[in-house]
């Protein structure tokens, strides 16, 4: 098994300009791309060739319970049996949670459209396995509502932000674990994750009402936006 296998660092793409050679910073921007997805390739080869039986169907449960983010929902529905700050924790991480998932689905895979691995051309075992999306590859929509999630809880209500970042990192690993995803696409969820709970946070610091109105309005799109987040 080699890198050129499982990567789409050499996939054919137009050069630009016409078919002339990039020059200058062009050149150097490309050169440094194809070597992150050499890495990022190489990264996900190894974790594919790399026997975990004992971790294999726990991942896989874990990558599956991820779906629609029914975990952090489940979560959320707990804190709001609780009092007013975890109910808040849980309105401002749903709120997280439909922007993140709005991004990653609606912004970033049609932007970016990257192939997802070829995960028989790796030979990552069956026991990993779940199924394999239709969606683009890129961003990990599962990282990224996770991480959403965890983040905007967390500000809120501090203790949660350990357990629940322990949690939203074993949700992304998964997905590269059950070869899905490459390392870079769960980065790049991790990193919208946060920017998501922030976005989450900052309407939560409006007014009372017009903070309710937003994130509300946000939790009810939640069904529209999440279209294909099975194939995350």
């Amino acid at each position: 098994m080699t890198d050129r296998t499982i990567t789409d660092a050499d996939a054919p793409r137009p050069l630009p300009g016409g078919g002339k050679p990039a020059s200058g910073p062009g050149r150097l921007l490309t050169a440094v791309l194809g070597d992150l997805r050499a890495v990022d390739g190489a990264l996900y080869a190894a974790v594919a060739a790399t026997p975990t039986p004992t971790l294999d169907r726990t991942l896989r449960h874990l990558s599956h319970a991820a779906d629609h983010s029914k975990i952090s929902f489940g979560i959320a529905a707990t804190l709001a049996l609780g009092g007013k700050r975890p109910r808040r924790a849980a309105l401002v991480g749903v709120g997280a949670i439909a922007v993140a998932s709005a991004s990653a689905n609606l912004l970033g895979k049609r932007l970016v459209r990257r192939a997802r691995p070829d995960r028989e051309a790796a030979r990552v075992t069956v026991d990993r396995h779940v199924r394999m999306p239709t969606s683009a590859s890129f961003p990990s929509g599962h990282t990224a509502s996770a991480v959403a999630f965890a983040t905007a809880v967390g500000v809120v209500l501090p203790p949660a932000a350990v357990p629940l970042g322990a949690l939203a990192s074993a949700v992304g690993y998964s997905r590269i674990h059950t070869g899905v995803h490459y390392p870079g696409d769960v980065a790049a969820g991790a990193v919208l994750g946060i920017a998501s709970a922030a976005a989450a946070l900052a309407a939560a610091a409006a007014t009372p009402s017009a903070r309710t109105q937003a994130l509300l309005t946000a939790a009810r799109s939640w069904p529209r936006i999440s279209i294909g987040s099975a194939g995350r």
